[in-house]
């Protein structure tokens, strides 16, 4: 697994409570979402370097 770098990231109320519901109801952390919703993203745009591209899901 690579390295992970954290960073701050700031969310209106009502943005972070919809990534928290969402993250409850697909069993996963708010962060874990949130990097799954990231690397989804990166994937679509064909973004993702090839070596993170077929890590594991969460």
């Amino acid at each position: 697994m690579s390295k992970k770098k954290p960073f701050a990231l700031r969310l209106d109320e009502n943005m972070m409570k919809a990534v928290e519901k969402w993250a409850a109801d697909e069993f996963r952390s708010t962060n874990g979402q949130l990097e799954w919703i990231i690397r989804e993203a990166l994937k679509k745009s064909g973004r993702l370097p090839k070596s993170n591209s077929d890590s594991s899901e969460e």
